[in-house]
Protein backbone atom coordinates (compact mmCIF):
# COMPACT_ATOMS: atom_id res chain seq x y z
CA UNK A 1 0.00 0.00 0.00
CA UNK A 2 1.71 3.53 -1.11
CA UNK A 3 2.31 5.37 2.30
CA UNK A 4 0.55 8.66 0.34
CA UNK A 5 -3.30 8.37 0.87
CA UNK A 6 -5.03 6.87 -1.80
CA UNK A 7 -8.21 10.03 -2.78
CA UNK A 8 -11.31 9.14 -4.50
CA UNK A 9 -13.48 11.45 -5.63
CA UNK A 10 -16.57 9.84 -6.72
CA UNK A 11 -19.42 11.93 -8.67
CA UNK A 12 -22.95 11.60 -6.27
CA UNK A 13 -25.88 12.92 -7.64
CA UNK A 14 -27.65 15.66 -6.08
CA UNK A 15 -30.49 14.99 -3.74
CA UNK A 16 -28.79 11.21 -2.94
CA UNK A 17 -29.08 10.20 -0.10
CA UNK A 18 -25.75 8.98 1.36
CA UNK A 19 -25.28 6.60 4.55
CA UNK A 20 -21.58 6.86 6.34
CA UNK A 21 -20.66 4.58 8.93
CA UNK A 22 -17.36 3.70 10.64
CA UNK A 23 -15.81 1.34 12.94
CA UNK A 24 -18.37 -1.48 12.52
CA UNK A 25 -15.02 -3.75 13.74
CA UNK A 26 -16.35 -7.20 13.06
CA UNK A 27 -19.72 -6.26 14.11
CA UNK A 28 -21.97 -8.16 11.34
CA UNK A 29 -25.60 -8.26 13.48
CA UNK A 30 -25.32 -4.72 14.55
CA UNK A 31 -24.36 -3.53 10.97
CA UNK A 32 -27.59 -5.14 9.89
CA UNK A 33 -29.06 -3.50 12.43
CA UNK A 34 -28.42 0.09 11.39
CA UNK A 35 -28.67 -0.27 8.14
CA UNK A 36 -32.23 -1.82 8.46
CA UNK A 37 -33.28 1.29 10.93
CA UNK A 38 -32.03 3.56 8.20
CA UNK A 39 -34.18 1.59 5.11
CA UNK A 40 -30.89 1.46 3.29
CA UNK A 41 -31.31 0.57 -0.52
CA UNK A 42 -30.38 0.41 -3.71
CA UNK A 43 -30.81 4.47 -4.37
CA UNK A 44 -28.37 5.17 -1.37
CA UNK A 45 -24.82 5.24 -1.18
CA UNK A 46 -22.71 3.42 1.65
CA UNK A 47 -19.49 5.04 2.86
CA UNK A 48 -17.67 3.17 5.31
CA UNK A 49 -15.02 5.53 7.18
CA UNK A 50 -12.70 2.42 8.26
CA UNK A 51 -12.15 -0.07 10.73
CA UNK A 52 -14.77 -2.66 9.30
CA UNK A 53 -12.95 -5.11 10.45
CA UNK A 54 -10.41 -6.46 13.28
CA UNK A 55 -11.78 -7.33 17.35
CA UNK A 56 -15.15 -8.62 16.29
CA UNK A 57 -15.52 -12.12 15.94
CA UNK A 58 -17.48 -12.08 12.65
CA UNK A 59 -14.63 -10.12 10.83
CA UNK A 60 -14.54 -12.57 7.88
CA UNK A 61 -18.31 -13.17 7.68
CA UNK A 62 -18.96 -8.89 7.13
CA UNK A 63 -16.17 -8.90 4.78
CA UNK A 64 -17.92 -11.52 2.65
CA UNK A 65 -21.14 -9.84 3.14
CA UNK A 66 -19.82 -6.42 2.14
CA UNK A 67 -18.61 -8.22 -1.03
CA UNK A 68 -22.14 -8.75 -1.63
CA UNK A 69 -23.45 -5.91 -1.19
CA UNK A 70 -20.91 -3.71 -3.00
CA UNK A 71 -22.56 -5.83 -6.14
CA UNK A 72 -26.13 -4.72 -5.66
CA UNK A 73 -25.31 -1.46 -4.00
CA UNK A 74 -23.31 1.79 -4.04
CA UNK A 75 -20.70 1.08 -1.16
CA UNK A 76 -17.40 2.90 -0.97
CA UNK A 77 -15.06 1.06 1.56
CA UNK A 78 -12.46 3.32 3.27
CA UNK A 79 -9.29 2.04 5.11
CA UNK A 80 -8.65 1.97 8.97
CA UNK A 81 -5.74 1.79 10.93
CA UNK A 82 -6.93 -1.91 11.69
CA UNK A 83 -7.92 -2.19 8.27
CA UNK A 84 -4.49 -1.32 7.46
CA UNK A 85 -3.38 -4.28 9.42
CA UNK A 86 -4.45 -6.62 7.68
CA UNK A 87 -3.53 -4.92 4.02
CA UNK A 88 0.25 -4.70 5.34
CA UNK A 89 0.20 -8.32 6.75
CA UNK A 90 -0.60 -9.63 3.18
CA UNK A 91 1.81 -7.56 2.09
CA UNK A 92 4.50 -9.20 3.64
CA UNK A 93 6.84 -6.80 4.51
CA UNK A 94 10.23 -7.21 5.91
CA UNK A 95 9.64 -8.18 9.99
CA UNK A 96 5.76 -7.69 9.94
CA UNK A 97 5.28 -11.32 11.24
CA UNK A 98 6.92 -10.40 14.07
CA UNK A 99 5.59 -7.04 14.74
CA UNK A 100 1.99 -8.41 14.00
CA UNK A 101 1.66 -11.99 15.70
CA UNK A 102 1.24 -10.20 19.27
CA UNK A 103 -1.72 -8.15 18.07
CA UNK A 104 -3.34 -11.06 16.19
CA UNK A 105 -2.45 -13.09 18.86
CA UNK A 106 -4.57 -10.88 21.34
CA UNK A 107 -7.30 -10.71 18.96
CA UNK A 108 -7.18 -14.55 18.59
CA UNK A 109 -10.92 -15.09 17.44
CA UNK A 110 -11.75 -11.89 16.66
CA UNK A 111 -8.31 -11.14 14.48
CA UNK A 112 -9.99 -11.61 10.37
CA UNK A 113 -6.38 -12.94 9.36
CA UNK A 114 -6.85 -15.71 12.21
CA UNK A 115 -10.37 -16.66 11.21
CA UNK A 116 -9.16 -16.66 7.44
CA UNK A 117 -6.92 -19.31 8.35
CA UNK A 118 -9.40 -21.21 10.51
CA UNK A 119 -11.30 -21.82 7.48
CA UNK A 120 -8.13 -22.93 5.66
CA UNK A 121 -7.36 -25.29 8.28
CA UNK A 122 -4.21 -23.35 9.57
CA UNK A 123 -3.98 -22.42 13.23
CA UNK A 124 -0.89 -20.44 13.19
CA UNK A 125 1.25 -20.97 17.06
CA UNK A 126 3.76 -18.10 16.63
CA UNK A 127 5.15 -16.08 13.87
CA UNK A 128 6.95 -18.36 12.09
CA UNK A 129 4.13 -20.11 10.71
CA UNK A 130 2.10 -16.68 9.15
CA UNK A 131 4.11 -17.18 5.94
CA UNK A 132 2.47 -20.68 5.02
CA UNK A 133 -0.78 -18.23 6.01
CA UNK A 134 -0.26 -15.43 4.11
CA UNK A 135 1.06 -17.93 1.16
CA UNK A 136 -2.77 -19.71 1.88
CA UNK A 137 -4.71 -16.80 2.24
CA UNK A 138 -3.49 -15.04 -1.20
CA UNK A 139 -3.70 -18.30 -3.29
CA UNK A 140 -6.91 -19.67 -2.06
CA UNK A 141 -8.98 -16.48 -0.72
CA UNK A 142 -7.89 -13.95 -4.13
CA UNK A 143 -11.55 -12.22 -4.14
CA UNK A 144 -11.23 -11.45 0.10
CA UNK A 145 -7.67 -10.24 -0.46
CA UNK A 146 -8.59 -7.62 -3.67
CA UNK A 147 -11.46 -6.53 -1.34
CA UNK A 148 -8.99 -5.26 1.10
CA UNK A 149 -6.52 -3.49 -0.81
CA UNK A 150 -8.82 -1.95 -3.05
CA UNK A 151 -10.05 0.61 -0.33
CA UNK A 152 -9.22 4.12 -0.04
CA UNK A 153 -7.98 6.38 2.64
CA UNK A 154 -10.36 9.18 1.71
CA UNK A 155 -13.60 10.14 -0.11
CA UNK A 156 -14.07 13.28 -1.49
CA UNK A 157 -17.88 14.73 -2.10
CA UNK A 158 -19.38 18.16 -2.44
CA UNK A 159 -19.19 19.44 0.92
CA UNK A 160 -17.62 16.79 2.76
CA UNK A 161 -14.31 14.65 3.17
CA UNK A 162 -14.79 11.31 4.67
CA UNK A 163 -11.54 9.70 6.53
CA UNK A 164 -10.96 7.01 9.23
CA UNK A 165 -8.64 8.93 11.39
CA UNK A 166 -8.37 12.83 10.23
CA UNK A 167 -6.64 15.11 7.97
CA UNK A 168 -4.57 18.12 8.25
CA UNK A 169 -5.66 20.13 5.41
CA UNK A 170 -8.01 20.15 3.12
CA UNK A 171 -5.79 21.02 0.01
CA UNK A 172 -3.31 18.66 -1.91
CA UNK A 173 -5.29 15.19 0.06
CA UNK A 174 -2.86 12.76 -1.87
CA UNK A 175 0.57 13.92 -0.86
CA UNK A 176 -0.91 13.01 2.82
CA UNK A 177 0.71 10.53 4.67
CA UNK A 178 -1.58 7.31 4.22
CA UNK A 179 -1.19 6.31 8.11
CA UNK A 180 -2.08 9.54 9.49
CA UNK A 181 -5.43 9.49 7.74
CA UNK A 182 -5.89 6.41 9.23
CA UNK A 183 -4.88 6.73 12.91
CA UNK A 184 -5.16 10.11 14.13
CA UNK A 185 -6.19 9.94 17.81
CA UNK A 186 -8.44 13.07 19.40
CA UNK A 187 -9.24 14.42 15.75
CA UNK A 188 -11.74 17.08 17.69
CA UNK A 189 -9.51 18.43 20.01
CA UNK A 190 -6.86 19.59 18.02
CA UNK A 191 -8.59 22.21 17.11
CA UNK A 192 -8.20 22.31 13.60
CA UNK A 193 -11.19 24.52 11.40
CA UNK A 194 -12.43 23.34 7.83
CA UNK A 195 -14.35 24.59 5.41
CA UNK A 196 -15.94 21.36 3.96
CA UNK A 197 -17.52 18.90 6.79
CA UNK A 198 -14.77 16.39 7.65
CA UNK A 199 -16.38 13.42 8.84
CA UNK A 200 -14.53 10.77 11.32
CA UNK A 201 -14.48 7.37 12.71
CA UNK A 202 -11.48 5.75 14.95
CA UNK A 203 -11.75 7.70 18.00
CA UNK A 204 -15.44 7.04 20.33
CA UNK A 205 -17.33 9.90 20.53
CA UNK A 206 -17.80 8.65 23.96
CA UNK A 207 -14.06 9.70 25.06
CA UNK A 208 -14.48 13.50 24.24
CA UNK A 209 -16.89 14.27 27.55
CA UNK A 210 -15.75 14.08 30.90
CA UNK A 211 -19.45 14.58 32.20
CA UNK A 212 -21.30 11.31 30.92
CA UNK A 213 -20.75 8.90 27.67
CA UNK A 214 -22.74 10.10 24.66
CA UNK A 215 -22.07 7.69 21.74
CA UNK A 216 -24.20 9.93 19.31
CA UNK A 217 -22.50 11.35 16.36
CA UNK A 218 -20.98 14.96 17.09
CA UNK A 219 -20.85 17.44 14.53
CA UNK A 220 -18.90 20.41 15.73
CA UNK A 221 -20.58 23.30 13.84
CA UNK A 222 -17.21 25.53 14.71
CA UNK A 223 -14.72 22.83 13.28
CA UNK A 224 -16.68 20.96 10.30
CA UNK A 225 -15.78 17.83 11.56
CA UNK A 226 -18.40 15.00 12.94
CA UNK A 227 -16.95 12.25 14.34
CA UNK A 228 -19.12 9.07 14.15
CA UNK A 229 -17.38 6.21 15.51
CA UNK A 230 -19.92 4.87 18.55
CA UNK A 231 -17.69 2.59 20.37
CA UNK A 232 -19.03 -0.39 18.47
CA UNK A 233 -17.41 -3.94 20.12
CA UNK A 234 -15.54 -1.85 22.03
CA UNK A 235 -17.61 -0.31 25.09
CA UNK A 236 -20.24 -2.33 26.54
CA UNK A 237 -22.70 0.25 25.67
CA UNK A 238 -21.68 0.31 22.39
CA UNK A 239 -23.71 1.51 19.39
CA UNK A 240 -23.29 1.82 15.64
CA UNK A 241 -24.10 5.13 13.79
CA UNK A 242 -25.36 5.83 10.62
CA UNK A 243 -24.71 9.15 9.62
CA UNK A 244 -27.56 10.42 7.18
CA UNK A 245 -26.58 13.15 4.88
CA UNK A 246 -29.62 13.91 2.39
CA UNK A 247 -27.45 15.97 -0.24
CA UNK A 248 -23.71 16.20 -0.27
CA UNK A 249 -23.65 19.67 -1.39
CA UNK A 250 -25.90 20.35 1.50
CA UNK A 251 -25.03 20.61 4.74
CA UNK A 252 -27.84 18.93 6.85
CA UNK A 253 -27.69 15.76 7.93
CA UNK A 254 -29.05 13.18 10.86
CA UNK A 255 -28.67 10.05 12.55
CA UNK A 256 -29.80 6.53 13.62
CA UNK A 257 -28.31 4.26 15.43
CA UNK A 258 -28.21 0.46 16.58
CA UNK A 259 -27.17 -0.89 19.94
CA UNK A 260 -28.88 -4.65 20.18
CA UNK A 261 -29.97 -3.95 23.31
CA UNK A 262 -33.40 -4.82 25.44
CA UNK A 263 -36.11 -1.63 25.38
CA UNK A 264 -37.87 -1.26 28.57
CA UNK A 265 -39.95 1.60 29.45
CA UNK A 266 -39.75 3.97 32.65
CA UNK A 267 -42.42 4.26 34.89
CA UNK A 268 -41.47 7.18 36.94
CA UNK A 269 -40.19 10.22 36.53
CA UNK A 270 -36.33 11.43 37.28
CA UNK A 271 -34.44 14.29 37.32
CA UNK A 272 -31.26 14.56 35.68
CA UNK A 273 -28.19 14.62 38.45
CA UNK A 274 -25.92 17.44 38.62
CA UNK A 275 -21.77 17.10 38.32
CA UNK A 276 -21.33 14.16 36.88
CA UNK A 277 -18.35 12.57 35.85
CA UNK A 278 -17.66 10.01 33.04
CA UNK A 279 -14.67 7.46 33.36
CA UNK A 280 -13.00 7.16 29.93
CA UNK A 281 -10.51 4.31 28.25
CA UNK A 282 -7.85 6.85 28.06
CA UNK A 283 -8.21 7.81 32.30
CA UNK A 284 -9.40 4.15 33.76
CA UNK A 285 -7.49 3.90 36.72
CA UNK A 286 -9.14 3.02 39.80
CA UNK A 287 -9.16 2.06 43.52
CA UNK A 288 -11.51 -0.21 44.93
CA UNK A 289 -12.42 1.24 48.56
CA UNK A 290 -15.63 -0.51 49.11
CA UNK A 291 -17.27 -4.24 48.03
CA UNK A 292 -20.71 -4.97 47.15
CA UNK A 293 -21.97 -8.60 45.71
CA UNK A 294 -22.17 -6.44 42.29
CA UNK A 295 -21.21 -2.61 42.44
CA UNK A 296 -17.53 -1.29 43.91
CA UNK A 297 -16.99 2.34 45.09
CA UNK A 298 -14.63 3.54 43.19
CA UNK A 299 -12.19 6.07 43.78
CA UNK A 300 -10.80 7.52 40.26
CA UNK A 301 -6.77 8.02 40.94
CA UNK A 302 -6.32 11.07 38.53
CA UNK A 303 -9.23 12.99 39.82
CA UNK A 304 -10.16 11.69 43.49
CA UNK A 305 -13.73 11.02 42.30
CA UNK A 306 -15.76 8.27 43.85
CA UNK A 307 -18.53 6.60 42.49
CA UNK A 308 -19.93 3.23 42.56
CA UNK A 309 -19.31 0.83 39.25
CA UNK A 310 -20.40 -2.34 38.32
CA UNK A 311 -17.98 -4.83 39.39
CA UNK A 312 -18.00 -6.68 35.67
CA UNK A 313 -16.78 -3.59 34.75
CA UNK A 314 -13.52 -4.04 37.09
CA UNK A 315 -10.49 -5.49 35.36
CA UNK A 316 -6.46 -5.76 36.07
CA UNK A 317 -4.29 -4.61 33.56
CA UNK A 318 -1.17 -7.16 32.76
CA UNK A 319 0.45 -3.96 31.45
CA UNK A 320 0.68 -1.97 34.78
CA UNK A 321 -0.78 -4.26 37.52
CA UNK A 322 -3.28 -1.79 38.68
CA UNK A 323 -6.97 -2.00 38.56
CA UNK A 324 -9.02 -0.67 35.41
CA UNK A 325 -12.58 -0.08 34.47
CA UNK A 326 -14.68 -0.03 31.58
CA UNK A 327 -16.27 3.25 30.62
CA UNK A 328 -18.33 4.32 33.97
CA UNK A 329 -20.52 7.64 34.91
CA UNK A 330 -22.69 8.27 37.80
CA UNK A 331 -25.06 10.32 35.57
CA UNK A 332 -28.54 9.85 36.18
CA UNK A 333 -30.83 10.54 33.03
CA UNK A 334 -33.78 12.74 32.44
CA UNK A 335 -36.41 10.30 32.45
CA UNK A 336 -40.18 11.12 32.05
CA UNK A 337 -42.60 8.08 33.15
CA UNK A 338 -43.70 6.37 29.45
CA UNK A 339 -40.30 7.00 28.06
CA UNK A 340 -38.19 3.82 26.30
CA UNK A 341 -34.82 2.79 27.54
CA UNK A 342 -32.28 0.70 26.42
CA UNK A 343 -31.21 -1.63 29.04
CA UNK A 344 -27.10 -1.81 29.71
CA UNK A 345 -27.69 -3.74 33.36
CA UNK A 346 -29.05 -4.34 36.21
CA UNK A 347 -28.14 -4.15 39.75
CA UNK A 348 -28.57 -3.50 43.46
CA UNK A 349 -28.11 0.56 42.88
CA UNK A 350 -31.04 0.41 39.57
CA UNK A 351 -30.59 0.39 36.09
CA UNK A 352 -27.73 1.25 34.02
CA UNK A 353 -29.95 2.51 30.38
CA UNK A 354 -29.33 4.16 27.41
CA UNK A 355 -31.38 7.49 25.74
CA UNK A 356 -30.86 8.98 22.70
CA UNK A 357 -26.97 7.64 23.05
CA UNK A 358 -26.38 8.82 26.64
CA UNK A 359 -25.91 6.51 29.05
CA UNK A 360 -26.89 6.80 32.20
CA UNK A 361 -28.83 5.66 35.57
CA UNK A 362 -32.35 5.23 36.25
CA UNK A 363 -33.74 4.65 39.58
CA UNK A 364 -36.83 4.23 38.65
CA UNK A 365 -38.93 1.13 38.37
CA UNK A 366 -39.43 -0.67 34.57
CA UNK A 367 -42.27 -2.20 32.43
CA UNK A 368 -40.51 -5.11 30.85
CA UNK A 369 -42.42 -5.90 27.68
CA UNK A 370 -43.37 -10.21 27.33
CA UNK A 371 -40.57 -9.74 24.08
CA UNK A 372 -38.06 -7.20 24.56
CA UNK A 373 -37.40 -5.31 21.47
CA UNK A 374 -33.73 -3.58 20.74
CA UNK A 375 -32.89 -0.10 19.95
Amino acid sequence: MSSTAKVIRPHIAPGRRVLAISDIHGNLPFFRGVLEKAKFSTRDVLILVGDLFEKGEESLNLLRHLMHLSQTHTVYPLCGNCDHLDVIFLEGRPGIDEALWPVFRTWDRRSLILQMGAELGLHPRGPEDLPQLRQAILEQMPREVAYLRSMAHILQAGRYIFVHGGIDREEDLESLPAYGCMKNDNFVGQNRRFSRWVVVGHWPVTLYRTDMPVARPWRKEDQHIVSIDGGCVLKVDGQLNALIIPDVNRDDMDYVAYDGLPVVTALEEQWPSQDSFNIRWSDSVVEVLEEQEDVCLCRHSSTGREMWILRDYLYTRQSDGLTHTEDATDYELPVKPGERLALVAQCSLGYLVKKDGVTGWYRGDIQRPPESGVN
